[in-house]
């Protein structure tokens, strides 16, 4: 929606004519700036979506976004007044994004004034989530199960997996509040997984403690955020891009350190029987698995319901996309393909349902994010494997690429209607 009206509207209708409507023009673009960046937007959608918003209001913007700050410029570069936000990482909220997205449309068809749009955004920034907390901490469980069995584990592997999903919900929810100990969030986490994982082992057979861990701390693993990070160095936006790949190398490491530790506590446990390979479960597991992974991601990356079917379609774009990229491509560029179905599935919903892209292409990704990759190299070198560590952290990057190349190439074919 927002593309559409503002590719069809004249600047000229809202140039403002006094002080005051340019003042609040200006507050209701940098109020809006900010919860775009708050709720996980990335640096250059942002930047194309408020330059597109700041010239349809009368206002010339320039805007330069990083993962903790955005500075903005309004006026000629001889006359400029520059105002710098200091934001802290958010997390995806599609829903929120659907409203910015409406209301950006309505303060731009002139239904809603400037004034009244800085209200209205912070209406949406302080309404609660529509999912409570025991509804997240079931589909931090859930989607870690769904990781199990994309990760080959068995019916052990998926019970455990889920119990540890469900424990760092509930330590999501309790840590979340207290700023101090969410920064070591993924840190704790990861020693609880670790440790949850060995004890299961001595008391469950077959029984893949690799599988288990993974799987649990799936929603963790900053897949996403490297998958972003390397689509802005693409985009050439390499302060936001270069920042956020480093943060998600520090998440991997903080990861890392604490199933080091956590491992640790399988020390004092009696020895292990010798493991032997789970039986291969059904097939039509799997698409249990997609349907699942598909209502968790909806939960957690707190989507409308109402959106739950384009979650799932994207959901099998990936899914399909991978495995016949695997075949055609090759495993490690496989995904490329996956990626080009979500991305030109998200540019037709948002061409045909007037919505951003995102809510297509978010979920989609989430399923292809090489994460699991990097995560697995990762526990390889600090096994002292380094030969497969590094090998399996270079597969990753590969992947990663493969993504951002299929996302830019789906631009190509189905060119979005707008920036978000």
């Amino acid at each position: 929606m927002l593309m559409n009206v503002l590719d069809r509207l004249n600047p000229s209708v809202f140039r403002t004519t006094g002080s005051l409507d340019e003042a609040a023009s200006v507050a209701f673009i940098l109020k809006f700036a900010s919860a775009l960046h708050q709720y996980g937007t990335s640096a250059h959608r942002l930047e194309e979506a408020m330059s597109r918003i700041s010239r349809k209001l009368g206002i010339e913007g320039h805007f330069f976004s990083a993962p903790t700050s955005l500075f903005v410029s309004f006026g000629p570069p001889e006359s400029q007044r520059t105002s710098f936000v200091r934001v802290e990482p958010g997390e995806v909220n599609l829903e929120k994004l659907v409203l910015l997205d409406d209301l950006a449309g309505e303060v731009i068809r002139g239904d809603v004034s400037p004034a009244r749009g800085v209200g209205r955004v912070d209406e949406i920034m302080a309404a609660g989530s529509r999912y409570g907390a025991l509804v997240t901490v079931i589909a931090f469980g859930t989607t870690s199960a769904a990781a199990s069995r994309f990760l080959g584990g068995g019916w052990n592997e998926i019970l455990v997996a889920t119990l540890i999903g469900t424990l760092i919900g509930i330590l999501a929810i309790v840590l979340g509040p207290h700023p101090t100990l969410a920064r070591v969030f993924e840190s704790i986490a990861a020693i609880l997984a670790a440790a949850v994982a060995v004890l299961a082992a001595h008391f469950l057979a077959p029984f893949s403690v690799f599988v288990a861990t993974l799987a649990g701390l799936i929603v963790l693993i900053p897949g996403l955020t490297l998958t972003i990070a390397m689509t802005e160095l693409a985009m050439r936006n390499l302060v936001s891009g270069t920042v956020r790949l480093m943060s998600a190398v520090l998440i991997f490491f903080e990861i890392g350190f604490g199933v080091a530790i956590g491992n640790q506590i399988g020390k004092f446990a009696p020895p292990l029987a010798s493991a032997s390979p789970a039986p291969a479960l059904p097939a039509w597991t799997v698409w249990v698995a997609l349907v699942i992974a598909a209502v968790g991601f909806m939960i957690l990356l707190k989507a409308r319901p109402q959106d739950i079917g384009w979650i799932l379609l994207t959901s099998l774009l990936a899914f399909i996309g991978a495995r016949t990229g695997a075949v055609v491509l090759g495993p490690d560029i496989g995904g490329g393909f996956g990626a080009l179905l979500v991305g030109i599935g998200g540019n037709v919903y948002n061409r045909l349902c007037q919505r951003p892209a995102a809510v297509m292409i978010v979920p989609g990704i989430l399923l292809l994010v090489p994460g699991s990759v990097g995560l697995g190299g990762l526990f390889k070198i600090l096994e002292k494997d380094t030969i497969t560590g590094l090998d399996a952290t270079f597969k990753m990057v590969l992947i990663a690429v493969s993504l951002v190349t299929g996302l830019l190439l789906a631009n190509l074919v189905v060119p979005p209607r707008k920036a978000l």
